[in-house]
């Protein structure tokens, strides 16, 4: 078990180092959709037609690496979308029964079946080396191998996600309100 620990420790240290990451490509996005925005008004008053196709798809591509990376981490974190209307009333051991088969039943097949359904689209446009159909746009390969590293990330995250909830059912890891350092 010690040596799932210490994988589960890896991916989530992986997972938060993405995370920082995240708070600067956030800041990057909203920089170039700004920019964005003030070039097309200022080359309107000047009668000028710029291609601003770049800079926006710049801004969804940014905005694709948040999405899809900041899934494990939010993971991670804990801060992910959860109607928890009964699941706050439980107690810790009864939350990680919940987490626990939640993630066996739900989050790993998903993030598998994503894997496996994303990968001919991803090989296909790689191979193609896939580019923007709009004049001047970006190459759509590399974002698109972005879906095949997320749904990796997500599927490792439940894995370690796994490992903590049986420490939690099995009483050798501390519950998640006995350890401030776990929501800091």
């Amino acid at each position: 078990m010690e040596i799932l620990k210490r994988l589960a420790n890896l991916v989530d240290g992986l997972n938060d180092k993405i995370g920082y990451g995240i708070k600067w490509l956030t800041l990057i996005m909203v920089l170039v959709g700004a920019g964005t925005a003030v070039l097309r008004y200022f080359g309107r008053g000047l009668g000028l037609s710029l291609n601003l196709t770049p800079p926006t798809e710049l801004q969804w591509y940014l905005f694709s690496l948040i999405f899809l990376l900041g899934a494990a981490y939010g993971l991670n974190q804990n801060v992910h979308v959860r109607v928890d209307v009964l699941y706050e009333k439980l107690s810790a051991k009864k939350q990680a029964w919940v987490d626990l088969v939640g993630t066996v039943i739900f989050l790993l097949p998903f993030s598998l079946v994503m894997l496996y359904l994303s990968w001919p689209a991803v090989r296909s446009s790689v191979q193609l080396m896939e580019t923007s159909p709009d004049p001047g746009g970006l190459p759509r390969w590399p974002i698109k191998i972005v879906i095949l590293f997320a749904f990796g990330l997500l599927a490792l995250q439940g894995f370690s996600q796994i490992v903590k909830q049986v420490e939690i059912i099995r009483g050798v890891a501390p519950e998640p309100d006995e350890n401030p350092e776990v929501h800091a």
